[in-house]
């Protein structure tokens, strides 16, 4: 994995005349930091983790990874991100296996063990044979499920997980601790919305209380 650090720069977001959602924000995240997010809805969580995204731009400061200003450059770093939204915007005319090969192949990671790979990490989520589905047939649970593992296949750098066990069997979400565990352990930054913060508290090396 690489070893770059996601750094904040005096950040603020705003929508709209008034308070912004939050303002002078500066920190570093180091390789192998995992950091739970919480607070209230509507206390600026899933604000935060769009801007790491690149989902929506801040109103000031700078994000920067690798030293690199991930809103300049979004193709050169997302290509080490691995996402689960909360809005669960998938395609729904793939299938869970069609779109994990999708996100191996964009990335250049395809190779003659990804199958393996695409059906040991699908086990591994309990998605049974409605992998081979239409995710447009699939339940929130399978959606996210499938989530999961599209932000997993490519082994990214960088987590960033707005409310991940949305959804999930306790079976299931068992297994995906299990899984974010590893990447953690491996050196990946890893950052999480979590309404569930008793249940994975274990996971997390510090946490950003909303609002900031």
């Amino acid at each position: 994995m690489n070893q770059k650090v996601l750094s904040l720069k005096s950040v603020k977001k705003q929508y709209k005349a008034g308070h912004p959602i939050f303002e002078g924000v500066s920190m570093e995240f180091q390789p192998g930091d995992s950091v739970g997010l919480v607070g209230p809805n509507g206390s600026g969580k899933t604000t935060f983790l769009k801007l790491l995204s690149v989902n929506t731009f801040p109103t000031e400061g700078m994000i920067t990874y690798g030293g690199v200003d991930i809103h300049q450059h979004p193709h050169e770093y997302l290509a080490h991100v691995g996402l689960v939204h909360d809005e669960e915007s998938l395609p729904r005319h793939l299938s869970a296996t069609e779109l994990l090969e999708w996100v191996l192949r964009a990335r250049k990671r395809w190779d003659r063990s990804s199958e393996a790979l695409i059906s040991g990490i699908l086990d591994n989520l309990n998605l049974g044979d409605a992998r081979f589905d239409q995710i447009g047939t699939y339940s929130t649970g399978m959606r996210k499920k499938t989530q999961i593992a599209s932000a997993m296949i490519a082994e990214p750098s960088v987590y960033i997980l707005d409310e991940p066990f949305r959804g999930l069997d306790e079976q299931s979400r068992e297994m995906a601790l299990e899984l974010f565990s590893d990447v953690i352990r491996k050196g990946a930054i890893f950052l999480m919305a979590s309404h569930a913060k008793d249940e994975v508290t274990t996971l997390f090396d510090r946490v950003l209380e909303f609002p900031l």
